[in-house]
């Protein structure tokens, strides 16, 4: 098939998964066009069957705001007619769906499906504001089929949209190939890892303030990966809190197996995820994960078997948590083990990738 993704190529899970979503495609045999206005954080052009297709807008004075969904959707179409694209696949609903579906119009009288997949924000933030909602809401309904990535975001889309529209849940994957462990020496502090794009909702403070906990107990230090409106106040509390020795902003990472693999438990205090992607990348790897109880990943971990929740905003749980990791290298090993073997079990590109590719099918047919 010949499939077009769209995506915000910001550090961001909707994008990341949209990206990965297209490479393990592409190595099935699909060929696979990208459009966006940037190229996604981890595409890799110089793999076969993958091609980009930047999206120009154009300022103009008369343009306050430049109109990127009018231009995306012009690209989408002219893509579509010159590649012959089967299908349109989008990943977040504003602006994404809304252009796919300004693409299926201008492309008729020929067929051009298009599939939303929502990956969270884009439902319980962007698409529950009053401004964007009734708008958001009509590009799920004319769409020709629309994924959700949990059990959690399917439940969500229908409270906040009152959608009675046939909703699909498939999970995100991870490659457990190049996610897994290795060996290592031992760390000489226990390494703790977050990685988001330091949203507000990601609650990045609350990871300076776990350190502080967990250092009473445990020499440790933490590695902060990717960037965003947060890492500023996260600066500035790491000074006040005499903490810059153990706290490194690392900025956007590509090659993110490589640096979780080097680290001993992955901390998400996250006061809301729709699924959990770095957790799952973590787990893959065999690196416990210890998040705040909130959406879609209590669908991934199992408290105290493959990794350890605790409520949102619950400094000492947390740290709790980690410290036990950081004291107990046995039980450290069980929950990576149960963590990895959950990955495999569960969340595999060959499990996950097929449903994607049923639908497609299913959607052409």
């Amino acid at each position: 098939m010949r499939i077009g993704i769209t995506c915000y190529p910001t550090y961001g899970g909707s994008g990341i998964v949209a990206t990965e979503l297209g490479h393990e495609l592409a190595a099935r045999g699909h060929e696979i066009h990208f459009l966006s206005y940037a190229p996604p954080i981890r595409l890799d052009v110089a793999l076969d069957r993958i091609h980009y297709h930047e999206v120009d807008v154009t300022s103009y004075p008369l343009f306050q705001f430049p109109p990127y969904c009018l231009a995306l959707a012009s690209r989408m179409a002219e893509v579509a007619e010159r590649y012959g694209l089967d299908l349109l696949h989008v990943h977040y609903a504003i602006p994404h769906s809304v252009a796919a579906l300004l693409a299926r119009q201008m492309s008729a009288p020929r067929r051009l499906p298009f599939v939303t997949t929502l990956h969270g924000t884009d439902v319980t933030l962007v698409g529950a504001e009053p401004s964007y909602l009734p708008i958001t809401r009509f590009a799920i309904e004319q769409s020709d089929q629309v994924t959700v990535i949990s059990n959690f975001l399917l439940a969500e889309t229908r409270q906040v949209f009152g959608t009675r529209r046939p909703l699909e849940r498939i999970y995100n994957f991870v490659n457990v190939e190049r996610y897994q462990p290795v060996e290592r020496d031992p760390n000489p502090r226990f390494r703790i890892l977050h990685i988001s794009n330091f949203r507000p909702v990601k609650r990045v403070l609350d990871c300076i303030r776990v350190l502080t906990a967990v250092r009473r107990e445990v020499d440790a230090e933490l590695w902060l990966a990717g960037d965003g409106p947060e890492r500023s106040p996260a600066e500035r509390l790491a000074h006040e809190l005499a903490l810059e020795r153990y706290v490194h902003f690392l900025g956007k990472q590509d090659q993110v197996e490589r640096l979780i693999a080097r680290c001993d438990a992955l901390l998400m205090p996250s006061e809301r995820e729709a699924f959990g992607l770095a957790a799952l990348e973590a787990m893959a790897c065999g690196v416990p994960p210890v998040a705040a109880a909130s959406g879609g990943v209590e669908e991934l971990i199992a408290d105290g078997e493959n990794g350890y929740l605790a409520p949102v905003g619950d400094i000492q749980a947390l740290a709790g948590r980690l410290i036990q990791l950081a004291q107990d290298q046995q039980l450290a090993r069980r929950i990576g083990q149960a963590a990895r073997r959950t990955a495999i079990e569960r969340f595999t590109t060959e499990q996950v990738i097929p449903q994607y590719e049923a639908l497609y099918r299913a959607l052409l047919a």
